[in-house]
């Protein structure tokens, strides 16, 4: 999928629930919803590609609007063409089968010159980043379960689930090239 596409799918999905809305609304609610824990939702592009989607007739500006001292907003509507946009996007994300790149495998698979504790060390540091990832996101589950929908819960299960598989996955790489070092949950709460 071309970058960005997540973007679009997400505010067009938007201004087909809330209806009319402004480029800081919809950034506020990919904020306030986390769309980038689920998806490559750009928060920082959304005032560009509202713009280059009105430039391709996928919404239009409706009108413009100021708060106070606030600067004036453009208000966008989806058009009937983004709402065929919208169906495209979402039963292609809906279908496609998409497992991304990390980049830790190609740096892993180049590293054979790397003396083997620093070569360990790196594996275990991404352990620990990653276990430390899956507890932020326990946390957030738990202070919004108020706010959770069951489509919520369910996305925080997968992404969880795809986490604790790369926990697993990096402590057999562990265990496997460093046969002495291998994972030890005990002997590490002692340290």
């Amino acid at each position: 999928m071309a970058k960005g596409e997540a973007t679009r799918l997400f505010l067009l999905a938007e201004l087909a629930r809330r209806g009319q809305s402004h480029g800081h609304e919809l950034r506020r609610e990919a904020q306030i919803g986390r769309a980038e824990l689920w998806a490559d939702v750009g928060v920082g592009a959304i005032y560009g590609t509202l713009r280059r989607m009105a430039d391709e007739g996928l919404i239009e500006p409706v009108r413009s609007e100021r708060q106070g001292n606030m600067p004036e907003r453009t208000v966008y509507a989806i058009t009937a063409e983004g709402r065929r946009e919208l169906a495209v996007l979402r039963d292609r994300f809906l279908r496609d089968v998409t497992v991304p790149a990390d980049p830790f495998d190609l740096a892993f698979a180049v590293s054979a010159d790397l003396p083997p504790d620093d070569l360990r060390a790196a594996v275990e540091d991404r352990v620990r980043a990653l276990e430390g990832r899956i507890a932020s996101l326990e946390h957030q589950r738990t202070a919004a379960a108020k706010h959770l929908d069951q489509r919520d819960e369910l996305l925080f299960d997968h992404l969880l689930a795809r986490l604790r598989t790369e926990v697993r996955w990096h402590r057999q790489v562990v265990n496997d090239l460093f046969p002495g070092h291998q994972h030890n949950p005990r002997k590490e709460a002692q340290q």
